[in-house]
């Protein structure tokens, strides 16, 4: 019955037996599924009415294209699209994932236990993944929590390339993109205020330290309730921008804004999280830095040991565990 429920008339459909429901949101339903022909576990995203909105339409595009292009193991796999019987007939469009068990929200929020240890191997699994998509030139621009999908067996797999963008060197139209991006929390400042006049990779450095923050807090950083308050939790703990940071902003609006706004001195990074290892403090100082310019990128954690204190920190789960 769940099966005649999820599927329209799809020819593939016989392929799966639909197990539950997994998921939902405005873009449709995710489901759990068994491919009768191997056996194999999926999971299938069934998106509804895909050209009622242009907008929509073109994302969907954009997250398959760059899906079945980018192929790693910390990044989702589509397996399968599900073909239509006939183009007239085409509404609704099956996406067949690999499964995963739960995401990164879900386990910060069940877990109160989580090690040094999990933090380094997710810390590991997510700059790996990254160092790979820019190195293709793509930003993700929506990472956070529920676009981390996870197993019991701590493996996370970056997911949701539906904001992603593709940038290259002779493509200036950068600096146009919305920046209505990624939820806010997770948010860089320059995609809060149109701050910088060309997004680079450290948008996607930025949500990665939010992240890491959250791990150790168990909360999240920066909750803001809307624009100018997120900026003022991050000035809050981060300080007021220097000079040459606020004169490099594109938006004047937010220029004046943050010339405007009392001064603050950073706040001690040990006080805020003051149960943490100072290894992992001193990384995500260098995640967490306010102009984009300042931030480490994935290629030198990964690979720079002349920064050896975060270097350390990142690979010291490859060394325990004889990672390659």
């Amino acid at each position: 019955m769940l099966d005649k429920e999820f599927f329209t008339e799809y020819g593939e459909a016989n392929q799966y037996e639909i197990q539950e429901v997994i998921g939902k949101g405005s873009y449709g339903v995710v489901a759990s599924a068994v491919d009768a022909h191997t056996g194999e576990r999926v999971a299938i995203k069934k998106i509804n009415d895909v050209f009622e909105h242009v907008s929509d339409a073109t994302r969907i595009l954009r997250e398959i294209k760059l899906l079945r292009l980018l192929r790693h193991p910390d990044i989702v796999q589509i397996k399968h699209i599900m073909l239509p019987p006939s183009r007239r007939e085409f509404q609704d469009i099956y996406v067949v994932f690999e499964l995963m068990e739960s995401d990164l929200h879900q386990v910060i929020k069940a877990n109160d236990d989580l090690t040094p240890e999990h933090y380094q191997f997710f810390l590991y699994q997510l700059l790996r993944a990254l160092k790979y998509i820019h190195s293709a030139n793509v930003f993700h621009r929506d990472l956070k929590p529920k676009n981390i999908l996870a197993n019991a067996d701590c493996k996370l797999k970056i997911c949701d390339f539906g904001l992603a963008r593709v940038s290259f060197n002779d493509a200036p139209s950068t600096i146009f993109w919305t920046d209505y991006v990624a939820t806010r929390w997770y948010r860089a400042p320059e995609l809060c205020g149109s701050f910088f006049s060309k997004y680079t990779p450290a948008i996607d450095m930025w949500s990665i330290g939010c992240i890491f923050a959250e791990m150790l807090m168990g909360k999240p950083l920066f909750p803001g309730k809307n624009v100018v308050h997120q900026l003022d939790l991050m000035t809050d703990l981060l300080g007021t921008p220097t000079a040459e940071s606020i004169a490099r902003i594109r938006n004047e609006k937010a220029r004046r804004y943050l010339n405007s706004m009392r001064k603050k001195q950073p706040a001690p990074f040990s006080q805020k999280f003051p149960d943490a290892d100072p290894l992992a403090l001193h990384l995500l100082e260098r995640l967490l830095a306010f102009d984009p310019k300042d931030r480490i990128s994935a290629e030198e954690i990964r690979f720079s040991k002349t920064n050896s204190l975060t270097f350390h920190y990142i690979v010291l789960y490859i060394w325990r565990n004889s990672v390659i």
